[in-house]
């Protein structure tokens, strides 16, 4: 798991419109970077609309959802709701790799890899700030603005 003061993982995706989205390029701004298990989903719509409608009060927050969906997918998501923040496609799992957010998960009985709704809020020079393993849809929102606030 990564905690506080580590730095982040780098990673270079494609967002909903397949053009590439790299970390290193943030630079210079805090960036929420939250993985969410499929798009258009109602925890996950919970979640996305729950940060669109906070944008205002994040300043130079750069919001990142990142999600192991198609960009076709993530474009159908992003404009259905209004999102105004880039939506990444990690077919692959690789960055949720890396984030820790990739596990074995059990719902009706049944075992099988998946993400682990989490998100984390990283410094401008790169470093992890604050690490919400676990989190809630509804929390989401809540927990980036307490931390904006710290």
């Amino acid at each position: 798991m990564l905690t506080a003061g580590r730095p982040a993982p780098e990673f270079s995706l494609v967002n909903q419109n397949d053009e590439k989205q790299d970390l290193a390029a943030l630079r210079g701004h805090p960036v929420l970077v939250y993985f969410y298990p499929r798009a258009d989903t109602p925890g996950c719509t919970q979640q996305a609309c729950g940060l669109r409608d906070i944008g205002g009060q994040v300043g130079d927050t750069v919001i990142l959802g990142i999600s192991p969906d198609k960009p076709a997918a993530l474009a159908k998501f992003r404009d259905k709701y209004g999102l105004n923040f880039d939506l990444l496609s990690d077919v692959d799992h690789s960055v949720a790799e890396a984030y820790g957010v990739w596990a074995e998960k059990k719902n009706y009985g049944k075992t099988y890899m998946g993400i682990v709704r989490s998100a984390f809020l990283i410094d401008a020079d790169g470093s992890i700030r604050n690490a919400w393993y676990k989190i809630s849809p509804k929390d989401t929102p809540t927990k980036l603005l307490e931390a904006l606030a710290e």
